[in-house]
């Protein structure tokens, strides 16, 4: 009868624990600024921890702080981070479709200034929450926000280490390479159209003539967009691959337990 009674409840107490762990994750919404521009970010971090602990910075993809950003900063704050989405493109704006995201891409693109200061606004947000460790902060992002990142480090930010998912990795202002203090990561589709070789080789060179502390992993097969399961073929070019994602995550893992000893 009691060996009977501990296998009855064995998984209640098992997911009374996992309740307990999920529970634990908090998440809300922040507010803040850049200019007159307001901006709606998303904060995540794990409330049974009481120490501060290094922050990450998570960086969304062209359409917007959407769903996929906010779900990696929850899987960040359940190793223990916390963790900010920042918000590029402000308050309420959120493409629906390729055309949008698009269009709202391009401002930035075409804008870097305007993008360092909006990436900078997020990060500003992170090292002022109560938790954060603020001299561990390393920033991610994935595709747009890949570049963003890697915008961020050239702005010359003060934070331990930036990471690129699947980002653009071209500069109008090579140049600036000089002002990175972070370690960089890229991680790279190998058959990715939208970074063609060309642009991964101005790439390397920036890093090498500034003589950044950079490393470039490429996945074979992969393209575009590998780590998001959204991704099915639709834009030709961008499609999900479940071998790079796991490994690009492994990847940033391993960075982090380098940059944040």
């Amino acid at each position: 009868m009691k060996i009977l009674l501990s296998v009855l409840f064995t998984p209640v107490v098992v997911l009374l624990t996992s309740m307990d762990v999920l529970a634990a994750i908090k998440t809300k919404t922040i507010e803040y600024k850049q200019g007159n521009t307001i901006l709606k970010g998303y904060l995540a971090y794990n409330d049974a921890i009481k120490n501060k602990r290094p922050g990450v910075l998570v960086v969304h993809e062209w359409n917007g702080l959407q769903s996929y950003a906010k779900q990696r900063t929850e899987q960040l704050a359940k190793l223990g981070y916390v963790a900010f989405a920042a918000d590029i493109y402000g308050k309420g704006i959120r493409p629906k479709n390729p055309e949008e995201s698009g269009k709202q891409a391009t401002i930035y693109r075409q804008d870097r200034k305007l993008l360092r200061e909006r990436a900078n606004a997020g990060l500003e947000v992170l090292k002022k929450f109560s938790l954060t460790d603020t001299k561990r902060i390393a920033a991610i992002g994935y595709c747009f926000g890949g570049g963003t990142v890697l915008e961020l480090a050239r702005s010359g930010a003060n934070i331990a280490g930036v990471v690129s998912f699947h980002g653009n990795l071209d500069t109008p202002n090579p140049e600036d390479a000089k002002n990175i203090k972070a370690k960089v990561l890229v991680l790279h589709g190998a058959d990715d159209p939208f970074v063609p070789q060309q642009q991964v080789q101005g790439f390397e060179n920036e890093m090498r003539l500034a003589n950044v502390d950079w490393q470039l992993i490429s996945y074979g097969g992969a393209v575009h967009a590998f780590s998001n399961p959204v991704y099915k073929g639709e834009i030709k070019g961008a499609l999900y691959d479940q071998k790079a994602d796991q490994r690009s995550w492994q990847a940033m893992r391993q960075f982090f337990a380098e940059i944040f000893r």
